[in-house]
């Protein structure tokens, strides 16, 4: 069984594509732009959306919410390890009617873990997808701003699978500007860093034996 049943925020496949392309300017927009030279600058647009502070709070928040029923699904999933080691241990001695009712019990259990498991993941990504929809499109508008700021007359998103970059100067990334344009924006605070685990007290040492 997997760690987390909850599919990574940065991995949502081709979101921030339709997020831009539903706010991104059309034709006609695009063809009043001023005359001069291009000035291209690329974007992780899925990265920029989660590494904003509002993005991982919401997701910490989400995470929260599932924890519940993630330990649920983990436990029935030790559950069903436990007693399928006690049937492959003591089958040998179980009456036929013994061991067709611990199976029986094992299999049920499987189907309820298997319902659970799709339920949690339907339902996390239907979450996980609101939540980005809603805050890359305000994201994009940022970068928008930013971009138009900044002179640029194209901004590539290099966080798509099909992505026509292939090289590009580190100088043209603006996607840690975005992120530090939309935290200023929406004032959300950094999330609290991650403090390490405190060192483990060494064992006393052994004392001389007796004499």
């Amino acid at each position: 069984m997997k760690r987390s049943l909850l599919i990574a925020f940065t991995l949502i496949s081709g979101l921030g594509l339709s997020v831009a392309a539903q706010t991104s300017p059309g034709p006609a927009a695009a063809a009043a732009a001023p005359a001069g030279p291009v000035k291209i600058a690329v974007i992780s647009f899925q990265a920029a959306v989660a590494k904003t502070n509002e993005g991982q709070r919401n997701y910490a928040d989400l995470e929260k919410k599932y924890a519940p029923r993630e330990a649920q699904a983990k436990s029935l999933n030790d559950e069903i390890e436990t007693l399928t080691k006690q049937l492959q241990a003591q089958g040998a001695t179980l009456s036929d009617v013994e061991r067709a009712n611990r199976a029986s019990t094992i299999d049920d259990k499987k189907k309820r873990l298997e319902r659970d498991s799709e339920d949690l993941r339907n339902d996390g990504n239907q979450d996980i997808q609101g939540m980005y929809n809603a805050l890359a499109s305000k994201v994009y508008d940022v970068m928008s701003t930013y971009a138009q700021k900044q002179g640029y007359t194209l901004v590539l998103d290099v966080s798509q699978q099909q992505s026509p970059v292939l090289y590009a100067l580190q100088s043209t990334d603006i996607t840690q500007a975005v992120v530090d344009a939309y935290n200023a924006k929406s004032g959300v605070p950094a999330p609290p860093a991650q403090l390490p685990p405190a060192p483990k007290p060494a064992a006393p040492a052994a004392k001389p034996p007796a004499r």
